[in-house]
């Protein structure tokens, strides 16, 4: 078995941690890969053959782009924080090797989280339209452009209306994300291991629109209104994609695949919502 090294690139103790774990995986006869800079090799993907385990070695960020990397491929993923918020990983750096070696043994708890599979059609020059499909850990964002202008758009779920919206944008979100843009758009916090998505509409020019969740079947289908073209874009887990005025309709249903994260207890997630989002260490 393998293991695939991700670590921040440009940070110096992430570097510095990701290399000690090269270092005891060869002592311990276990092959390490590690995956591309992104900076350096934008777009290059990882060598995912054989791989058994993906260590994350920074901040949340790192994770969201290490489950990228593996996609639907449920290889376990874990991180180690070398960030400011780490809400994702399962310790810091004094953690690294206890927590490698006990995930190589199996002792981890797995977290089966929930992806987003997202298709995103845009109008081209000549009439025809190209669809451009997105993995997510945590959300597909629509956001308005840089002229701030409101959007206004039509939001469906399996085929059933339920609003036409004006505002800011929309999120679509898993359980995963709950915690990210969907939690500061207003949205709840929801189990990480929920099956279905979170809904919620950001500054919404209405009193009436709230927050829902869905099934774990559901399709949840964002259209643009012709008569209102003005600039919109999205993002895949913080990651822009396609240009600010062609976007025509957003699709996004639960993935093929789970991200299997490892962390120490069924209790790991209120720990770190206790720490995170009220002050507390958790016990």
């Amino acid at each position: 078995m393998k293991v695939l090294i991700v670590p921040n690139y440009s940070r110096e103790p992430a570097m510095d941690g990701a290399h000690q774990l090269e270092d005891w995986l060869d002592r311990q006869g276990v092959e390490s890969v590690w995956a591309p800079d992104k900076k350096l090799f934008p777009g290059k993907k990882a060598d995912l053959d054989g791989v058994g385990l993906a260590v994350s070695l920074g901040g949340d960020g790192t994770l969201l782009r290490a489950a990228r990397l593996i996609g639907y491929t449920e290889i376990p993923l874990m991180g180690i924080s070398y960030g400011h918020l780490g809400f994702l990983t399962c310790g810091g750096p004094e953690d690294l090797i206890s927590a490698v070696d006990a995930a190589l043994a199996g002792e981890m708890h797995a977290s089966h989280r929930a992806t987003l599979d997202i298709k995103v059609e845009f109008a081209k020059p000549d009439g025809s339209t190209e669809t451009k499909q997105r993995f997510a850990l945590n959300d597909l964002s629509l956001t308005h452009g840089n002229r701030g202008d409101m959007i206004v758009f039509d939001v469906s779920v399996s085929g059933h209306h339920i609003d036409c919206l004006r505002g800011d944008g929309f999120i679509v979100s898993t359980a995963t994300g709950s915690t990210g843009y969907a939690l500061a758009a207003g949205g709840p916090i929801v189990e990480p291991e929920f099956p279905g998505m979170v809904c919620v509409p950001v500054a919404p020019h209405t009193l009436m629109a709230r927050a829902f969740l869905t099934s774990p079947s559901d399709v949840v289908e964002i259209t643009i209104n012709p008569e209102r073209r003005v600039e919109h874009l999205y993002f895949a887990d913080g990651q822009p994609f396609g240009d600010a005025t062609s976007g025509v309709r957003a699709s996004v249903r639960r993935g093929p695949g789970d991200i299997i994260l490892l962390d120490h207890s069924t209790q790991s997630f209120y720990q770190s919502v206790s720490r995170v989002f009220y002050g507390k260490a958790g016990q």
